[in-house]
């Protein structure tokens, strides 16, 4: 799990750390590697990793030519990609990194409690959720809307924030042989310590690595 920031930092960050962390070790489903240093994200890295997740990260991170080959290699050959909130606000210049999270964050114009509907509950990241979450969250849109080519799993309620619209907030898709998941939601504290992101979490963490 890569925390590093070129741009805005969230303070949430620890409590993402600490929530995976614990995680990690209630489940023992997976073993956790969190670093905020760029190189170690690099090919020898990646061959002992199922899963390599970008959480809060933002702006032009300073990776080399190798380690982004290395990344889209990674995920490519059947490697699995998380990213959380502010990882769709990272590395606009590398499109391949934006194939990779399915869309560029555009702008959060609501920050307040709102509802977020789960549109396939089929899904083996959704089991056990319910139809409708509310949470308070920083609710992003996107550059383009990337419902055409992901498949979305959760989305706002555009009548719970007083707008209109189509506004996917999770969803996954297929890289090459790999699986990639991003989550839009992450900015609060809160939101890392609710039972349900963190159901979400688990079972994306399984999704990725293939193991569901």
């Amino acid at each position: 799990m890569l925390t590093a920031t070129a741009g805005f930092r969230h303070d949430s960050i620890p409590v993402a750390r600490q929530a995976l962390n614990d995680l990690s070790m209630r489940s023992g489903v997976f073993a956790l590697t969190a670093t905020e240093t760029i190189a170690d994200v690099n090919a020898a890295a990646l061959s002992t990793t199922d899963v390599l997740m970008f959480t809060l990260t933002t702006g032009e991170l300073p990776f080399t030519a190798s380690q982004r080959d290395a990344i889209v290699s990674f995920v490519n050959g059947g490697g699995g990609f998380i990213g959380f909130h502010s990882a769709s606000d990272t590395l606009y210049e590398w499109a391949d990194y934006g194939r990779i999270v399915g869309a560029y964050f555009k702008e959060h114009p609501w920050t307040r409690e709102g509802a977020v509907i789960v549109e396939d509950r089929a899904h083996p990241i959704a089991t056990g959720l319910d139809g409708a979450l509310r949470l308070t969250e920083e609710f992003y849109t996107f550059r383009q809307n990337p419902r055409a080519a992901v498949h979305v799993l959760l989305a706002l309620d555009a009548a719970s924030v007083e707008a209109q619209g189509d506004y996917p907030l999770a969803w996954t898709q297929s890289i090459g042989r790999g699986r990639s998941y991003y989550n839009a939601l992450g900015h609060f504290d809160s939101t890392w310590r609710d039972a349900r992101f963190q159901t979400m979490t688990l079972n994306a963490i399984r999704w990725a690595a293939n193991r569901n």
